[in-house]
């Protein structure tokens, strides 16, 4: 198969379609056999794409998991990032995930999970709030 960027865009988007879902079971369609998860922010590694599933399905969650992609960008054949919007109704959070694609599957994914904060009100004067 030869890949563009618009076929590694596609496998994100498609990534994120199996895991909305929430049959995480699913989602090892699309994951290279030697795939792995990196969170550097909570220095964790997930090796494997039925641990990742396992991982997945054992999550705590208030309901199911619904993702809303903000943007893919893909701009090699082999290497794309996605901002996603993650909620279980109850909680909301946001990912940013860096994907690496080899032969049609996503091999690797380092994935931070940036925190929400308050804007310091010393440059309020400078900025607008995002809604």
């Amino acid at each position: 198969m030869t890949e563009d960027t618009n076929d590694i865009s596609v496998l994100v988007r498609e990534f994120w379609t199996l895991m909305g879902s929430n049959d995480f079971a699913s989602v090892q369609a699309v994951l290279g056999e030697q795939f792995i998860l990196e969170w550097p922010q909570s220095n964790e590694r997930i090796r494997g794409a039925a641990r990742f599933a396992q991982m997945n399905s054992e999550y705590p969650a208030q309901g199911p998991w619904r993702f809303s992609v903000n943007r893919v960008v893909a701009n090699t054949v082999s290497e794309a990032v996605s901002d996603v919007t993650v909620t279980d109704g109850s909680m909301t959070a946001r990912a940013v995930s860096f994907f690496s694609v080899e032969a049609g599957k996503i091999t690797r994914i380092v994935e931070y999970w940036p925190e929400s904060y308050a804007a310091p009100s010393n440059r309020a004067h400078l900025v607008e709030r995002i809604e």
